[in-house]
């Protein structure tokens, strides 16, 4: 390669016109995933206080919440259930077919009939304990009892007519367990988006307040993946894989681009990311004192994501596509 003075890189990047002739465009709204949270009743929109330009939805509310992030072109979302009702050890209303989850989603199909619905199914904020599964008389999540709930949750979600179902307490065998059911309920098509590589986390906090689903003693540790043993948490996916998932998902995203990049190397299947609610909360508080441009910080963040091989972002800035990651020429 010729060396200065002959060979200038800045020839390529000097006005804005040239660098776009060269730059990967940044990924369309059509790849973004837009996470939610369905609450009972109608008529109740609640905001986020961690996650500004958030909010809790009922139903109906959710509805209208949807009319700009749709006209906008995003390419779905995915739903998770704030129940009203009581709580127990086993986390049995999660399956209920009229929980607040089968409910939201028989609305948001009738009014968005093509718009792809997929639903987290977990336990964690329909137990007492907002643990991911049953305890057992020891206190740890009994991996096989919860398995056989996260089951009938799912058949429960694709029943109401989900396109997909999101497993994401990290149980062994949670994709196996979920895909006999489906089949056996008479559900082949249903997507199956596992949690495949979910790591424990400090970035989960601001969804916890919006989930309600706080742990109410110790921690997640037992079963979500380790970050500094990202070698088990890759043969998670694997086995997710081998399974039955048709979808793998590496969670937090911007903190584990090395990951995703391993595991875009390792499987064919899609892979989604999940950029986490710290992850949003700490680009919106950096721009709120002033530290940085929100738009600037949340078009070179996608950018990596997507650059590290998903393709799925799930992102709360979905519904603000349009405000900060479109380009407007």
């Amino acid at each position: 390669m010729n060396q200065y003075p002959d060979y200038r890189p800045r020839r390529l990047r000097r006005t804005a016109a040239i660098r776009r002739l060269f730059d990967t465009p940044l990924p369309g709204p059509s790849r973004f995933i837009w996470p939610v949270f369905a609450i009972p009743g109608t008529g109740r929109c609640e905001p986020i206080t961690s996650m500004p330009g958030q909010s809790r939805y009922s139903p109906d509310r959710l509805v209208q919440a949807l009319d700009a992030p749709v006209a906008s072109g995003i390419g779905g979302i995915l739903i998770f259930g704030v129940p009203d009702g009581a709580k127990d050890n086993e986390g049995h209303s999660a399956a209920a077919p009229d929980g607040i989850v089968p409910r939201t989603i028989k609305a948001v199909k009738k009014a968005y009939p093509d718009l792809p619905v997929f639903t987290d199914v977990c336990l964690c904020a329909y137990t007492q304990h907002g643990h991911c599964g049953p305890l057992d008389a020891a206190g740890q999540v009994d991996n096989d009892r919860a398995n056989a709930v996260l089951a009938r949750t799912a058949v429960a979600h694709a029943e109401a007519g989900a396109d997909g179902v999101a497993p994401s307490a990290m149980m062994d065998g949670q994709v196996q367990a979920i895909r006999q059911t489906l089949f056996q309920a008479g559900l082949p098509n249903i997507i199956l988006m596992s949690y495949s590589t979910k790591f424990a986390s400090a970035f989960y906090g601001p969804f916890r307040e919006a989930e309600a689903s706080a742990p109410q003693s110790g921690d997640r540790r037992g079963y979500q993946a380790s970050y500094a043993n990202p070698r088990l948490a890759l043969t998670e996916s694997a086995l997710d894989e081998a399974e039955g998932a048709d979808i793998l998902m590496v969670k937090p995203a911007s903190l584990y681009l090395d990951v995703i990049a391993s595991l875009r190397q390792r499987s064919d299947l899609p892979l989604a990311a999940y950029n986490v609610s710290g992850e949003y909360a700490m680009l919106c508080a950096t721009a709120e004192r002033g530290w940085g441009d929100l738009q600037s910080m949340v078009r070179e963040s996608v950018s990596a994501i997507d650059r590290a091989g998903a393709d799925l972002i799930i992102s709360y800035w979905a519904n603000r596509y349009d405000e900060l990651i479109r380009e407007h020429v």
